[in-house]
């Protein structure tokens, strides 16, 4: 496993937490990682010299830093959210499309996971519906990366089949025109896209690199009610128990135990698979910034 950061480079990036404020208060009752958290982390290892800042876009007074302006950022970082992207006339989505409307109007390179994938659709035009599959939670098993995907520099290095970390009830129906799908699986057609429009690029999963088995046991555990009205647990102390795996197998990832029971390979426990697009994109930042 390399110990090399993917950049030395000084690059200044503008994490965009979609969360609205209640939301963020109930992760921290429900011990819940806040998701900038994890882009902060990943960039602490990946970017070290890296600057980031927190904006909260789902905020009624959210605006950028004091003195800044998206010219000022080498790369926007959009995370998920528990809102519904299509419902446009709430106040906390219209004003976040706004923003990623803004941004690429601007010409400004970004990443989004899961709620942003979903954010870049909508603004250029496609679709997205609630999944008739349902909710896919924890783990998003079997994505594979077509032909545009195999080629893809957001991918490179892929495995042609992965498993991912996911946890989302909506789903892209339709991309925007001139916009293809880099690859899918079972529960979700559109797994990953770049979005392109002008000068912007917009590289966007609906599975979540920035993830591990720890966070996604404590996102799990918070959503044990939801889980279990849904029907994918018979009961709470079920989900408990699936989440206490996760956490224990990220503790101990040469568990082979562990791994067999929650039937997860290398590409959701090595963080060098796992994370692997988040490494191509700040490659992709870097060579913007230059």
């Amino acid at each position: 496993m390399s110990s090399s950061p993917t950049t030395t480079a000084a690059l200044r990036f503008c994490i965009v937490n979609g969360y609205p404020k209640a939301s963020r208060e109930n992760f921290d009752r429900s011990d819940v990682g806040h998701p900038h958290d994890l882009f902060q982390d990943f960039l602490s290892r990946e970017a070290p010299n890296a600057t980031s800042e927190i904006v909260y876009v789902a905020d009624p007074d959210f605006s950028l830093p004091e003195g800044t302006t998206i010219d000022d950022f080498d790369g926007f970082i959009w995370t998920g959210s528990d809102l519904t992207v299509y419902h446009t006339d709430d106040p906390r989505v219209s004003g976040q499309l706004a923003f990623a409307e803004e941004l690429m109007g601007a010409g400004a390179v970004s990443w989004g996971s899961c709620w942003g994938i979903q954010m870049a659709a909508q603004v250029l035009g496609g679709e997205v519906a609630v999944n008739p599959n349902g909710r896919e939670w924890g783990l998003a098993r079997r994505i594979e990366l077509n032909d545009a995907g195999l080629a893809s520099p957001m991918l490179a290095g892929k495995p042609a089949f992965f498993d991912g970390f996911i946890m989302h009830l909506d789903e892209i129906t339709r991309l925007p025109e001139g916009t293809v799908s880099l690859g899918g699986n079972e529960h979700t057609s559109i797994q990953a896209a770049i979005f392109e429009s002008g000068d912007s690029s917009y590289w966007a999963t609906q599975y979540h690199p920035e993830y591990n088995l720890y966070e996604m046991g404590r996102l799990i555990a918070a959503r044990a009610e939801a889980l279990v009205r849904e029907g994918h647990f018979p009961d709470e102390d079920s989900v408990a128990e699936y989440a206490a795996n996760m956490k224990a197998l990220h503790a101990d990832p040469d568990s082979q135990e562990l791994r067999d029971t929650l039937d997860v390979g290398d590409d959701i426990i090595d963080p060098q698979i796992r994370e692997l697009e988040l490494r191509n994109w700040l490659r992709f930042v870097e060579s913007r910034a230059s």
